[in-house]
Parts: structure tokens; sequence; C-alpha cells
């Protein structure tokens, strides 16, 4: 009894399988005809997708749809994770030491080159130029008495000669001067951005001491790495797509500045440099970004993802040739979104294929590649029924 249970459900599941193999997958519909089952079960064979009225009645052409081939160079992208750092960036240092008088730096403010940073206090450094000023005087004064002995025969050469090394001494006492004074005044060396300085009026520096630093971005230099495989296409020049990875919505174009001359051996890649302009100022240097470099390669057949098929041998079109399907085997090179880009020794731009209708196509068969119009009538005819 428990084996006649078992039997019994055995047979009721591979019916109900049969059902839903006959019923819902109509690449069955073929094979059933064959055999003699369709007829033999009452049920009206499966017509292929897009199929007219005619087709159904009398197995005359499938009427399918098809779009042309055509052709794209194939893309060879590249994308990296490059840092970002500041066109020029300048540490300014104290030449001297002293205590600050004048602080007309605020912090993040934009500062033209040789604009004043910071004065130190410098009543000293007023003395001695003074003093030197005095004493230049003096030897001028000096060097005229010889001069006026000496063209009465009053004085020597020698005497003459004193005087004019005194009055050089003095001249260059003047410039040490005036060269002291001039570095109680720290100005801007480049125009730029100025940090975060950490001093205050009534500070006393030393020599050496980092007072701000001064950053150029009006340009944004970003360094990253590329295969090696690439190495021999890189130019200087060459543009590139830049996306600030802090910051959404916003896509730059780059140039490549600097190719380093030598391949990492670790990582076989390249150092590659390049450059953003940053006139909005959006910009900051220590950013990361995204670089995406496009190199073209050689041209494919260009056509749409539903064309493709697959069988057992590989992936294939349906062309449509003299009002017949032709299988055409393809070699897939890249997929795209919206295209994918193959080659095949049978199939050739402007050639026709097939990317709707193409469930019950056979190699031979005759087809009628619908218009827009009837393609239109017939969606609205599938909807009605």
């Amino acid at each position: 009894m428990k084996i006649l249970r078992q039997l019994g459900t055995t047979i009721a599941m591979t019916v109900a399988g049969l059902y839903v193999w006959i019923n819902y997958v109509p690449a069955s519909h073929p094979l059933l005809e064959r055999v003699g089952l369709l007829d033999l079960l009452g049920i009206e064979p499966a017509v292929a997708t897009g199929a007219s009225d005619d087709q159904r009645r009398d197995g005359g052409a499938a009427t399918v749809i098809a779009v042309s081939v055509s052709e794209k160079a194939m893309s060879d992208r590249i994308n990296a994770i490059g840092d970002g750092r500041a066109l020029r960036t300048v540490t300014v240092r104290a030449n001297t030491g002293g205590v600050i008088t004048d602080l007309p730096v605020s912090a993040g403010a934009y500062l033209k080159s040789g604009s004043l940073i910071l004065r130190l206090l410098d009543e000293a450094e007023e003395i001695a130029l003074e003093q030197a000023r005095i004493g230049r005087e003096d030897a001028r004064r000096a060097l005229e008495r010889v001069e006026a002995l000496s063209s009465t025969g009053s004085t020597t050469e020698v005497r003459l000669s004193e005087a004019e090394l005194a009055l050089r001494s003095a001249e260059l006492a003047v410039r040490q001067a005036e060269f002291d004074l001039s570095q109680r005044e720290i100005r801007a060396p480049i125009s730029g951005w100025v940090g975060i300085p950490d001093l205050e009026q009534g500070d006393r520096v030393n020599a050496q001491d980092v007072l701000v630093t001064i950053t150029d971005r009006s340009d944004i230099l970003i360094d990253f790495r590329v295969p090696d495989r690439v190495a021999s296409r890189m130019t200087i020049g060459q543009e590139f797509e830049v996306l600030p990875l802090g910051i959404q919505d916003i896509v730059l174009t780059g140039t490549i500045s600097a190719i380093d001359s030598v391949v990492d051996r670790a990582s076989r890649t390249l150092l590659v440099q390049g450059r953003v302009s940053n006139a909005d100022d959006l910009l900051r240097a220590g950013m990361a970004f995204s670089v995406n470099l496009d190199f073209p390669g050689p041209l494919m057949l260009s056509i749409a993802p539903l064309a493709v098929q697959w069988s057992s041998e590989g992936p294939f079109v349906w062309a449509v040739r003299e009002g017949k399907a032709v299988q055409v085997p393809v070699v897939i090179e890249q997929r795209n979104s919206d295209e994918v880009l193959v080659t095949s020794d049978d199939l050739a731009a402007g050639d026709m294929v097939v990317t709707e209708g193409v469930q019950t196509l056979r190699d031979g068969a005759e087809v009628s590649i619908a218009t827009d119009e009837t393609a239109a009538t017939e969606s609205t005819t599938g909807a009605t029924l």
C-alpha cells in the first residue's frame, strides 16, 4: 500500500510538471509538435513574440525588430585614486629673532606676493642705520677735503686712497644696516592663502621658527599611478576626468603635467602628475580624487545588447540577409551599458541584426523587419488581446 501511494504521488508530480512546462514554456512546443503530442493534447503551437497574424495562421515570415550594426573604438578605461596638493606651498620662517610688534595677517586670508606678514621690534636696527648714515657722510666730507688738497699737491696719493677706502667702507656699513632693518619685516614670498598662524602680537620668535604657511591653490596637482601597460601611451598635456571624492556631482577636466621615468617594481605602476584648474576655489590640498583616463583602441563592431544570443558554441547574433535569418557567431570584446563591442569574420558595419522576435528563429528562416508603425500596431494588438 505504501508503494502505491508513493507511485501515485510521483505520477501526480510528473503530470503537474508537464502541465507547467507545456503551458508556460513556449520553447517546448516545437519538440512536442515533432513527436505529435500537441495535436494529441489539442494545444495551439506557440508563435514567436512579434509574429504577425498571417504567420500564426499560415506559417509566413516572422516579424522581428532589427537594428543596424555600427563601428566604435574600443575604449581602454583606467581608473585611479589620486592625492591632491597645492600648486605651490611655502613655509615662511623667521630669519632673525625678536618681538612681534605688528601682525596684520588673519587666518585664511589671501596675500599677494610682497605683502607684509609681520613686523618685529626694530629700534636697535633703526639706530644702527642712522649711525651708518652719519659715518658715510663723515667719510664723504673727509674725501672731499683730501681731494681739494691733492689738487694743490699738499697731500699724498696714499692719503687719497685711504679716504676713498673709508668712504667705500661707510657705504657698505649703510647697506648692512639697511639689510638688518629689512629682516625685521617678514613679507609673503608668493601669492596665496595663509593657513592658521599660531602667533599673536607681542610674541617672541626665534630664528628659523615657522611663522605661517602660504598655499597657492589656483591649480591643484594630483599624484596618481597607472598600470605599466599604458605607460607608453601617456603624454604630457593629455586630458583626463577628475571627480573629487568629497564633493558630489562635480566632474572636472585635468591635464597630465608630469610623468615619472621609472616604473615601480613592486606594484608595476607608473607615477603620473596631473593638473586641475581651481578657478572656483572649490578644491583643497589633501583631497582625494578619482581619476579616469580613456585610451581609444581599435575599431570594433557595436551592437545592441539584446541582439546577443548564446548557444553551446558561444555567443552569436541573428543577422537578416535577403529576408532570411542567418546565425552569425561573434566574439565579445567589451560590454558597456548600452552596447556590446564584438568582432566577427561574417559581420560588418551596416548589417541588420535582430533584437526582438528571436525566440523561434532558425537558420535560414524567412523574416520581416517591422517598421516603427508595425511594431506600435502589434504592441497595441497584443495589449488588447
